[in-house]
């Protein structure tokens, strides 16, 4: 009896391959690179790699005075420029105990609002795209479009509105305004089943993401990780509703904050579509309020020269992908002496290294854009 052993080569049954994928990939928004290591079909290991897009914001913030902040601050999420003026402009409006006109605070909440819609369909669109059904995106596109025609309507710009100013805002509304926002929320959400029929109704995208990618309470809780991605998982925090800021406090009837308990890419997809909606409601009540105000100033009256007094302040606000934070330190002079960003997408990103380990190759597309970030967002 003769016994013959057979070799595969390169003992492929223990050696582990390392893959890089990026930093140039069509699945994320932004230029990511991912390095994981691969067990056959399987991921062992996942490390994000950042920095690609780094500008040094922080620092240059600390060579810019607080009018100018604001430009360099709305750029590095690219999809929630409003949002990420409002964090800057209120942590110095904080510094200089400055109290903000109430018509320039409900618009500011109806801005930010219809930002966040905005920031959310292109994710609705992009998800199912990176899975193979490109129909969405072009539906989130022409709502898109509509909300972004009022938006620029109102501020000058498309992505990056610089509307924002320490004390309210650039300037008031055009006239006949809120009529025509009002006009494009009722025709946004007049075509929103379309995510929960193309979409959500659909057996492939439904078993490409139901179970995969299960992100649990206490790897919320341990990464920081916060906004639709956290309440997916079951972490019922919102800071609109848990510390309110603008006009929040008074919105909690129509504010609902959506969540779930299964922590997977589907839950993370029905949080944000949930939300969207939720927003369209915010938007609408806050059309119904600003029409009930008395004409009124929109900013208060600045010195030519800005100085913040010395100190220090934070302020945090709920953007669209998760809480923002703005730690500002001042020596009492023109510029920031300090200003550290939060960025709720770096945070997020790191969740990675937790989800992606265990999972196979084909399901890391369907993790890694359930995870809703822009690379800006991590890089500043």
């Amino acid at each position: 009896m003769t016994e013959t052993t057979i070799g595969i080569g390169g003992a492929a049954e223990s050696t582990d391959m390392v893959l890089n994928i990026g930093p140039q990939h069509p699945s994320t928004h932004g230029v990511l690179r991912l390095r994981i290591v691969l067990d056959g079909e399987r991921v062992q290991h996942a490390e994000p790699v950042i920095g690609y897009m780094h500008r040094g914001a922080e620092k240059l913030f600390e060579a810019r005075d607080y009018r100018q902040i604001i430009m360099l601050a709305n750029r590095h999420d690219w999809l929630s420029a409003f949002s990420n003026e409002l964090g800057v402009v209120m942590a110095v409006e904080r510094m200089l105990g400055m109290e903000v006109p109430g018509r320039a605070v409900w618009t500011r909440t109806l801005l930010a609002e219809l930002n966040r819609v905005l920031n959310h369909l292109m994710f609705l669109g992009s998800y199912p795209l990176e899975l193979g059904g490109i129909t969405p995106v072009f539906h989130a596109f022409r709502e898109r479009e509509e909300l972004q025609t009022v938006m620029e309507e109102v501020s000058g710009g498309r992505m990056h509105y610089m509307f924002n100013r320490v004390g309210g805002l650039k300037e008031d509304i055009p006239a006949g305004w809120t009529g025509r926002v009002r006009e494009a929320v009722a025709s946004v959400r007049s075509r929103m089943d379309v995510y929960e029929n193309l979409v959500l109704g659909n057996e492939i995208f439904r078993g490409r993401t139901r179970g995969i990618g299960v992100l649990s309470a206490e790897a919320v809780h341990a990464y920081g990780v916060s906004g639709p991605i956290a309440r997916a998982s079951g972490v019922d925090f919102d800071l609109r509703r848990d510390e309110p800021y603008l006009a929040y406090g008074e919105l909690l009837d129509t504010l609902k904050v959506v969540t779930r308990t299964e922590g997977d890419c589907l839950a993370r997809f029905e949080c944000l579509l949930e939300q969207t909606l939720n927003s369209l409601d915010l938007a609408d009540a806050c059309l119904d309020r600003l029409a009930g105000l008395e004409p009124g100033p929109v900013n208060q009256r600045l010195p030519k020269v800005l100085k913040a007094p010395e100190g220090h302040t934070y302020a945090w606000t709920e953007n669209p992908l998760g809480v923002n934070g703005y730690y500002l330190v001042s020596k009492g002079e023109k510029t920031p002496y300090r200003l550290k960003l939060r960025s709720a997408s770096f945070n997020n990103i790191q969740a990675l290294t937790e989800l992606l380990p265990g999972t196979l190759v084909s399901d890391m597309v369907a993790i890694l854009g359930s995870l809703f970030f822009v690379v800006g967002d991590i890089d500043k």
